[in-house]
């Protein structure tokens, strides 16, 4: 299912995310070499409803178009048809952002296929730009914690997000052959969201190499993720003024990146509905007492936290989680 191609088809440029499926008959990697020959890996639309990063590429690729590259590129451009729906996967498909460690379905064949050509040649980063669906600050999210890494993302981003789970996320599996790091530009649509990717595309395609010295403590602001919190799927959710055992408060998305006191409310909940929210830690364990409990008929938060992509839309929630809830991160060069 996965296609090749050594250049860069004449329309493709001309088209949105949506457009793409009248060019590419599916997930494409395309390899155009540069002047250096250690690549930089770039994959977009993992997410078909996540376009910075098909918008960014687009601005790089036009850049580019009548002269050659500085550094060779190879793209992997992923969820064609969902984005052609505007969907971050379609109802039976995987996640585009969960199939890189290995499994049963065609989308995980893809991905291994691309992991082992990639092996086969100097990488020098990869660089995986998504969206989120609430209100963000713009951060990069890195699953090591190595110098070369860390520079990679403050390239992008002083706000840095240290991750371990979930493990099959592209940008886990790239860094066992490169730095390799995740963008988040923000929501879809503002035009500096574009932009910001495309910037860091363009100075990973200029930089002679990532520094092997630790990354300063002034540069960075660091997080790690304690917990992702998921609605279970027997439990019917809405947003507020809708009906269902949970009901998420309408300013909820606006909470992200913020340092939430105990107490805090989430959501509202039906009478006789015991817990609705589930929290596992990154290994699995079920942690949900150790953040919240249902009180007066809201769940609230039962100890100080930082969530990270909170968001009120339902189908997102269902595909994928509510948030993930951090803390910051001790560090020291």
């Amino acid at each position: 299912m996965l296609y090749r191609l050594d250049s860069v088809p004449d329309a493709l440029l001309d088209l949105e995310a949506r457009q793409l499926h009248g060019v590419l008959s599916g997930p494409t990697l395309i390899t155009l070499e540069g002047r250096n020959p250690e690549a930089l890996f770039a994959s977009v639309l993992l997410h078909g409803n996540e376009t910075s990063g098909w918008e960014a590429l687009r601005t790089i690729l036009h850049r580019y178009r009548d002269q050659t590259l500085p550094r060779s590129l190879v793209v992997f451009i992923g969820n064609i048809e969902a984005a052609r729906h505007g969907l971050r996967r379609l109802d039976a498909q995987p996640d585009y952002n969960r199939i890189w460690q290995g499994g049963g379905a065609p989308e995980h064949a893809m991905a291994s296929t691309i992991l082992e050509a990639m092996r086969g040649r100097a990488l020098f980063a990869s660089v995986d730009i998504h969206n989120t669906s609430g209100p963000n600050p713009h951060y990069a999210a890195v699953t090591n914690l190595r110098p070369p890494t860390l520079h990679l993302a403050t390239l992008f981003s002083r706000t840095v997000v240290y991750f371990t789970r979930p493990d099959t996320v592209q940008c886990r599996a790239f860094a066992e052959l490169c730095p390799a790091v995740t963008v988040e530009c923000g929501q879809p649509g503002p035009a500096r969201g574009v932009e910001h990717a495309a910037e860091h595309l363009d100075a990973c395609l200029h930089l002679s190499h990532l520094p092997a010295h630790a990354v300063p403590m002034h540069d960075i602001d660091l997080f790690h993720t304690v917990a992702i919190v998921k609605v279970p799927q027997d439990v019917a959710m809405a947003t507020d003024g809708g009906s269902g055992d949970i009901r998420f408060v309408g300013d909820l998305d606006q909470l992200n990146f913020r340092e939430l006191p105990p107490g805090t409310t989430f959501a509202r909940v039906s009478p006789g509905c015991e817990m609705p929210l589930e929290a596992r830690d990154e290994n699995g364990v079920d942690v949900t007492h150790s953040y919240f409990a249902v009180q007066d008929g809201e769940v609230r938060t039962t100890a100080t936290v930082i969530p990270a992509m909170l968001s009120l839309d339902t189908r997102i929630i269902r595909q994928d989680c509510l948030c993930y809830l951090m803390e910051r991160y001790p560090y020291e060069p």
